[in-house]
């Protein structure tokens, strides 16, 4: 930069002729200019200032080492200042780009893990989430959730609490999932009315294990249990833990929402 600005004239230049040759807005140069980093040092008879070519030279320098990311303090240091350590000031700001660039590569990393959970839901192999959900667990079931539920808020929450999950977070819950359903199965078996203090604990320990996937509120846990009722497939899973399980607890869920205040006959998705 500095020798081709420096070649590229015969004469003094002005301020656009400056700014051109360096790439440059002339604002920039007025800037540096009022700071007193890089000041013309000549006039035309018409008032008009000129940068010389020791001018151009000290401009050069000054990208230079802007482009290097030194601030303009910096730069004033460096080029004023006879002692100053050129080299140390490098260093740093190597060390300091270091860094960035190690923060931009986490945030490459994480944006690449949240956009093949928006894709895929579940970030394991499938012989990962086999291992994981265990041997009936069909992998197909998390791509044909995304092909279901892909363009809704909760998907995209899930996604994104896929993407920083482990597999191991993801077996801690897979075991609290089972547990749950195990004592939803011997609860039904004991002929636990809805609507007890046993059954609302439940309803709620359900609620807050959802929650770890999206936020899930009363009225959606209505509608989720209307769906395990309804759905002839959700209906069998459930029945399959426990008999009668499916309609237990969609009743169950629906006087718990009536003890705090919702009429289950009106809940809508949020």
């Amino acid at each position: 930069m500095t020798s081709m600005a420096a070649s590229e004239i015969d004469e003094d230049a002005t301020v656009g002729v400056a700014a051109e040759l360096l790439g440059l807005t002339v604002r920039t140069l007025h800037h540096w200019d009022e700071i007193g980093l890089a000041s013309p040092s000549r006039r035309t008879p018409a008032g008009y200032r000129l940068y010389t070519w020791d001018d151009l030279e000290r401009l050069s320098r000054v990208v230079a080492y802007r482009e290097a990311g030194l601030t303009l303090e910096a730069i004033r240091d460096v080029l004023d200042d006879a002692a100053a350590e050129i080299g140390t000031l490098l260093r740093e700001q190597r060390a300091q780009l270091a860094e960035r660039i190690h923060d931009l590569q986490q945030l490459d990393e994480r944006l690449e893990r949240m956009t093949a959970a928006h894709e895929r839901g579940i970030l394991m192999s499938d012989d990962e989430q086999r291992e994981v959900f265990g041997d009936e667990w069909d992998p197909r079931q998390s791509r044909e959730a995304r092909f279901v539920w892909g363009g809704s808020r909760q998907w995209a929450q899930f996604a994104e609490r896929s993407a920083s999950r482990t597999q191991s977070q993801w077996r801690a819950l897979s075991e609290a999932m089972a547990a749950l359903q195990r004592d939803l199965a011997e609860a039904v078996g004991r002929g636990v009315e809805p609507g007890s203090e046993e059954a609302d604990a439940l309803v709620e320990r359900h609620r807050e294990l959802f929650s770890s996937f999206f936020p899930l509120t009363r009225q959606m846990q209505v509608c989720l249990g209307r769906m395990f009722e309804a759905d002839p497939g959700f209906a069998s899973y459930y029945d399959g833990i426990g008999d009668g399980l499916s309609t237990w607890f969609r009743q169950s869920i629906d006087e718990s929402a009536r003890h705090h205040g919702i009429d289950p006959d009106t809940a809508t998705w949020e």
